[in-house]
């Protein structure tokens, strides 16, 4: 089956209904709700960057709408889903930890996360922290000093985290926990008891066809070239798991405008008789699937978008953490913001437009009232705006209380 031309309009609304942004939440967000986004995603990214709520909440409450961010920790506690290395680190629903079995297996392929030197020079003290954790039960990587004299710094790890980190990698170890968002490692065989590699194991090769098949799914609107970077896949049979997806129905081709030949995911078929209006407006995280692959931003939403949290301050030509902002099916603007949660208050300190977008009194407010519920999730009482374009100053002035929910 083919399907004649989409609009670039048409192909943003229907990538957007598969990442469930297309529409805001319906009623009060529930546990089962929260797993169903993230099943719905497939991988949900963690970073632990703080200035606003981290990353996998946010990309939650983009979808969740309100919802207690300790959800997070009790679906982990309860291994509804585990921690590993997917597009970056991520949480993953547990049913697809076959699917990076593979990886853990062959950790050397990993990367700056596998150090096999390391894992053979300490191997004595490895064995031991096992033992350690066997004994006394999971331990985080505050559980053990610095060496003496060891200077601080973003990778001047102690050795004890550098072990655990490669445990990690090699799948010895699994998250069971986070405690103030660090990790608290457990032995693989106490957290997934029944799995047996013997029995449970998927090949590489049927792996990766499956993670194809969930980028597929996830992104719901495609191109061909935006599937292997959903898990950060190399020599992925794309071209073949296209052309089988093709001759099973599971997707359909289409062409799209300015995109040209893209791939449609057979969930979303029954969305062409009349494809939903987007009527969303929401804070997005850096790092939410939808923006994650920043040439695939590009090209779908015009969107040229990059972090800048690791350049210079003086080379930066927005700011630290800026947050993109969505609103009716496009990215028509970004802000880069921080929570005072002392103070309880939200800092935007720039807030822009994309080129081209004209505001009208319906975005102003849409945008207002996405970043009254934004500010007030984080538990701020007040939005100040320290720079802003004239447009949106007229009506907002520089700031607002927020209404207590």
């Amino acid at each position: 089956m083919a399907l004649s031309q989409l609009s670039l309009k048409q192909a943003r609304h229907l990538h957007l209904a598969a990442q469930g942004l297309l529409r805001p939440p319906k009623r009060k967000a529930q546990f089962a709700d929260m797993l169903a986004t993230l099943r719905q995603m497939s991988l949900l990214q963690i970073d632990t960057i703080h200035v606003v709520a981290r990353s996998p909440y946010l990309v939650l409450f983009s979808r969740l709408g309100d919802y207690p961010a300790g959800w997070l920790e009790q679906a982990l506690s309860e291994k509804k889903l585990f921690e590993y290395w997917a597009h970056e680190a991520c949480f993953i629903p547990v049913e697809d930890y076959p699917l990076l079995r593979h990886r853990m297996l062959n950790p050397q392929r990993l990367g700056w996360k596998y150090n096999a030197a390391w894992m053979q020079t300490w191997q004595s003290d490895i064995a031991a922290l096992l033992r350690h954790i066997e004994q006394y039960g999971p331990v985080r990587s505050a559980d053990f000093k610095a060496p003496a004299g060891q200077k601080p710094g973003w990778w001047a790890w102690k050795p004890h985290k550098r072990h655990l980190e490669n445990l990690f990698s090699a799948g010895e170890l699994m998250v069971t926990e986070r405690r103030n968002f660090q990790r608290v490692y457990d032995l693989r065989q106490r957290v997934l008891p029944e799995w047996d590699d013997s029995r449970h194991a998927l090949t590489e090769e049927d792996a990766v066809k499956q993670m194809l098949r969930n980028s597929a799914q996830s992104l719901g609107l495609f191109r061909a070239t935006w599937l292997a970077d959903y898990y950060r896949l190399k020599r992925a049979p794309v071209r073949e798991s296209v052309a089988d997806w093709l001759e099973s129905g599971e997707v359909v081709a289409t062409e799209v405008e300015t995109l040209g030949k893209c791939y449609l995911h057979r969930s979303l078929l029954p969305l062409l008789d009349k494809i939903p209006a987007a009527t969303h407006t929401a804070i997005l995280s850096p790092f939410d699937p939808v923006v994650w692959d920043r040439k695939r931003a590009l090209e779908l939403f015009s969107f040229d978008y990059r972090l800048e949290c690791y350049t210079p301050e003086a080379k930066r030509q927005y700011g630290y953490f800026v947050l993109p902002l969505l609103h009716n099916g496009a990215l028509k603007g970004r802000l880069d913001a921080r929570m005072l949660r002392r103070e309880k208050v939200l800092q935007i300190r720039q807030i822009w437009l994309e080129p081209g977008v004209r505001l009208s009194q319906r975005m102003s407010s849409d945008v207002k009232l996405a970043l009254s519920r934004f500010a007030r999730w984080q538990g701020a009482e007040s939005i100040i705006i320290d720079k802003q374009p004239a447009e949106l100053a007229a009506v907002w002035q520089n700031g607002w209380f927020v209404q207590a929910g």
